[in-house]
Order: structure tokens, then sequence, then C-alpha cells
């Protein structure tokens, strides 16, 4: 440890030093490189980063974007875009390392001009966000598991304080019911049948107060204005100290799944599982030519009668504008019998 002769550290502690404190951490790095020069270096968190000895590699541009993942190489800068044009735009890309390791940067860059407004020299930041990525894939995937549940069985799972300031309705209870996040927090009863509401809120609320595993059955009005009997099953969740932090809740349609609008992520997956034959009958069904369906859609009839003639399901703009004209004609696609695809008017 460096001894300091004076009571601020500030006064001699450099903005280099600090930067070589958090390149420490093994999360970050930075580059640069002169123009007129060609000089280019790398900082040493820079190598770290990218998993390479300092020896290993003399730095520049091109080196560093040949590290980056061939998928994602097209969308960073070429040296001549840099040096040339002066461009040099944020990015969040993945590199492979030298050991086959990937990691995900996220890095942003700035370009310096000349006095007279030529670009001079470029200089760059990078950031590990790997971890952070991940999560977020993570998060994503598990959003769209739940989201297919609810929609084909109306299931689903929440946790929420209950508490009015922090109480927080579902996304799933939200959509099924067509109420705001505001009228939820106002009064998480008014998801219920009116003439449910007291009774329900006078029992859940004495359950609660008990502190332990509940179920309770609730008649929820829908967002289509019909309505549908529900379980509820509550439990506690508890911090380290024993005490209650919020509630887990597990809810069931009870007595069948009735179908559902397709909307959203579900809504995309069902697009791409629709092949030929059901473009056809959904069309046949509406009395459609398929000149009436080009007309409709806005394709030609030579894409109307691919479309129809491939047997295969495919996802393709072409398609979802053909679905989307069938929908406004009335068409509607539903999932039945597991993976089955059923067709209706609407």
């Amino acid at each position: 440890m460096e001894r300091l002769d004076t009571p601020d550290p500030r006064s001699v502690f450099s903005s280099l030093a600090y930067f070589r404190l958090l390149e420490a951490c093994g999360l970050t790095g930075s580059w640069c490189w002169t123009f007129a020069s060609g000089e280019q270096s790398w900082s040493p968190g820079l190598f770290a980063l990218l998993g390479l000895e300092a020896s290993a590699v003399r730095p520049s541009y091109g080196a560093l974007r040949a590290l980056a993942h061939p998928a994602d190489r097209e969308v960073l800068e070429t040296e001549v875009e840099v040096l040339g044009a002066g461009l040099l735009r944020a990015h969040t890309v993945r590199i492979v390392r030298p050991d086959g390791s990937v990691r995900t940067l996220e890095s942003r860059g700035e370009i310096f001009l000349d006095a007279e407004g030529r670009p001079a020299a470029a200089s760059g930041f990078i950031l590990d966000v790997t971890d952070r990525e991940a999560l977020a894939d993570a998060r994503r995937a598990e959003q769209r598991r739940r989201w297919a549940l609810f929609r084909e069985a109306q299931s689903w799972t929440h946790a929420s304080l209950y508490a009015q300031a922090q109480r927080v309705g579902s996304r799933e209870l939200l959509s099924l019911t067509g109420v705001t996040q505001q009228a939820f927090r106002d009064d998480c009863t008014c998801v219920v049948a009116a003439e449910d509401r007291s009774r329900t809120r006078e029992h859940v609320g004495s359950l609660m107060r008990a502190g332990r595993p509940f179920e309770a059955f609730k008649r929820l009005v829908l967002a289509d204005g019909a309505s549908g009997s529900f379980r509820f099953v509550y439990v506690p969740v508890r911090d380290a100290s024993g005490r209650i932090e919020s509630w887990a809740t597990l809810a069931s349609r009870v007595g069948g799944i009735p179908s559902a609008p397709v909307d959203g992520f579900l809504r995309d997956e069902l697009e791409s599982a629709l092949g030929g034959k059901h473009l056809r009958a959904a069309r046949k069904m509406l009395g459609w030519s398929m000149m009436d369906c080009s007309l409709a859609s806005g394709l030609s009839f030579a894409t109307i009668r691919k479309l129809e003639g491939e047997t295969e399901a495919s996802a393709s703009s072409a398609r979802r504008r053909v679905v989307a004209a069938l929908r406004r004609g009335g068409i509607g696609f539903s999932l039945v019998d597991g993976s089955g695809i059923a067709i209706a008017r609407t």
C-alpha cells in the first residue's frame, strides 16, 4: 500500500490510478487509436477481458473486431468506417476468447476531431455484461414459459406484498380480467364478481392474518364480460427472521379451460405453425378466391398460391400478412387437442 504525504488523496490519486482500480475488478477495459501515427493501445483490463496475454497480439481495432462472434461481427464498424467516416456506435456483442469461451461485451466509443473537423483519433470503453445478459435471457425464457402456460391452461404463479401501497397484480391476472394496475392497487377485489367481493375480502384477509398457507375460491370477472371460478393457493414467504415478507400464490381455473384469445408471444408461435392447408381452409371458410385473398392481404396471386401450396409450417412476413387479412375477414385460430389448430368464423 502506497503512503500518501497529503491529507487529501484526491490531489494525488489520478484518474489513471482510479481507472486501474476499476479494471482490477476484471469487468472493464479500454482502447485508443491515433489515426495520424497509427498508434493503437489496449489497457491491461482489455487484454484480460479478451482472455489474451499482452504479448500474444498486437493491439489494433481490426484484431478487436476479429474476436467478435461471427454472428455479431457485422454490426461492428469496420476500420475504414472508423478511420475514414468517423463512425463508432455503441454495441453489445459476443466475443470468442482463444480458449473457446464466449463473453458478452458492451462497447461504447468516441471519435475525436482535429481543428479542421476531420477524425483524428478514437477511443472506446468496454464492459463485460455476460452475467447481465444471461440473466436477461433466462428471465425472458421464463416469461415465455409462464405466458404459454397461462394462455393455454389459465394457470399462473405470482408473489406480492399485498400491502396496498406495494400491491401488484400479476401480468396474467390483469390480462385475464382487463383491469389496470392502479385499479388493482386501489382495490384488489375489483377483479372478483361484485356479489362475492365482501366475502372474499373478509375471508382472505382473516386467513392472511393467521399467517399460514391456505386456499380460496374466487369468481373472477373476465375481460370479455364473462366470469370464471378460480382456485388460489396462498403460501407465506418468510425472511431469515421468520417475518412474512410476501405471499406466493398459485392460481388455476376450476371446471375446464375455455378457449382464450391468442396474442403476443403465443400468437407469434401459433402463426408460425400455420401450414398451407390451414390458410387454404380459412380462405374457403370465408368464401374467398385466391384473388380475393391477394387483394385483402396486398400480396401477389403467385405468393398466395405458393403459401397455400406449402405443406410445412413456416414463419414469414408474407404469411403474417395473409393471416392478418384472414383475421380481419372474421377467421380465428386457436390450439386444440394438444398441438392441433382449430379454424373458426368469429
